[in-house]
C-alpha cells in the first residue's frame, strides 16, 4: 500500500471515531461541547430613554385612599414615614389595611387605633393577632381584614389619579 493510501485511511478512522464518539455522547445527553455564551447587547449609557427607565419611581397613597380616611396623600406618605421609621419591615399595605381597620372598628372598640395596630405589627403579629389581644373574635378580626382590603381596593379604584 502506498504511503498517502495509509495517510488518508488514518485520517478517515480518526474522523469516523470522532463522529462516533459525539453521537454517543449526543445520544446519552451529554453535550459535545459547552453551549456558546449568549452575548446581550446593551443601549449606550449616555441613550436618555434608558437613564429615565432607571430612575427610581416614587409611589404615592392613591388620592381615594386618603381621601376614605380624611387625609391626604401627602399626609398619608409622611405618617407611613414616620411609622417605617419605627418598624423597617412595614409594608404600605400593611400600613394601608391598619388605617382601614382602624377607621372601621375604632368606633365600637376605642381600643382599636392605628398606632395600636401598628404596634402590634411592629412586635411580629398579625393585624388579625393584634386585633384579637384588643379583644376581638377571630371571626370579627378576619371580616375586619376583608373589609379593609375590600374599601382600601374601592377607594383606590374611586379616586381620582394623584396630580403631585
Amino acid at each position: 500500500m502506498k504511503p498517502i493510501s495509509q495517510v488518508i485511511i488514518a485520517v478517515a478512522v480518526a474522523a469516523g471515531v470522532t463522529l462516533g464518539t459525539a453521537s454517543i455522547a449526543t445520544a446519552q445527553g451529554k453535550p459535545a461541547a459547552p453551549p456558546a455564551a449568549r452575548v446581550r447587547q446593551m443601549g449606550h449609557p449616555s441613550n436618555p430613554s434608558n437613564t429615565a427607565a432607571k430612575a427610581p419611581k416614587t409611589e404615592s397613597f392613591p388620592r381615594g385612599v386618603a381621601t376614605k380616611l380624611g387625609s391626604t396623600p401627602d399626609a398619608m406618605e409622611s405618617a407611613y414615614m414616620t411609622a417605617k421609621q419605627a418598624n423597617p419591615k412595614l409594608t404600605r399595605g400593611q400600613f394601608i389595611a391598619a388605617n382601614m381597620v382602624a377607621n372601621n372598628l375604632g368606633s365600637k372598640n376605642p381600643a382599636i387605633t392605628t398606632p395600636a395596630l401598628l404596634s402590634g405589627l411592629q412586635s411580629g403579629k398579625s393585624i388579625g393577632q393584634t386585633l384579637q389581644s384588643l379583644g376581638v373574635s377571630s371571626k370579627e378580626a378576619h371580616d375586619a381584614q376583608r373589609q379593609a382590603d375590600r374599601d382600601a381596593r374601592e377607594a383606590a379604584a374611586a379616586g381620582p389619579p394623584n396630580n403631585q
